[in-house]
């Protein structure tokens, strides 16, 4: 009997290790897909598009230029969107890091690359970045972003 206890107490661990495992890789496919599709939009200057992912309550800090609300940010986007030049960004691949919040949503940690053609010259500018993702009855927004390292 206590043999037979003893297996369904280890498969019961393993079962909701197993299931907490499963989360968190489900957490990290579906902000690997915001991501994707977000930036999908932004090369695309797709900007009624662009704009959908975040909160109206908006906080970006920049390193290179302080605090922006939603309005601000949404504007410095249209502008980058209204340029001559195609500025494109790329997932730097094996960098996304998914931490779910609880009650809330997810950090989303990584790396990317901007580039741009100018003057015949490619540039590409790597920086990092961290986005809060609010998740709000299964409608995912990003309400926090930090960007750093420029």
């Amino acid at each position: 009997m206590k043999i037979l206890l003893g297996i369904c107490f280890f498969w019961i661990i393993c079962w909701s290790s197993r299931a907490q495992q499963s989360k968190p890789v489900e957490l990290h496919q579906q902000i690997a897909r915001l991501d994707s599709a977000m930036f999908h939009a932004y090369n695309q200057r797709d900007m009624p598009t662009f704009k959908q992912f975040f909160t109206s309550d908006l906080e970006w800090f920049q390193d290179n230029g302080g605090l922006l609300q939603y309005e601000t940010v949404i504007s410095n986007f249209q502008n980058i969107f209204n340029r001559d030049y195609v500025l494109t960004r790329k997932l730097v691949p094996g960098t996304l890091e998914v931490h779910p919040i609880k009650d809330y949503g997810a950090i989303h940690i990584g790396r990317h690359t901007f580039s741009h053609v100018e003057n015949g010259k490619l540039e590409v500018g790597e920086f990092k970045f961290l986005m809060i993702w609010k998740n709000d009855q299964g409608h995912w927004k990003i309400s926090r972003v930090v960007s750093y390292d420029h």
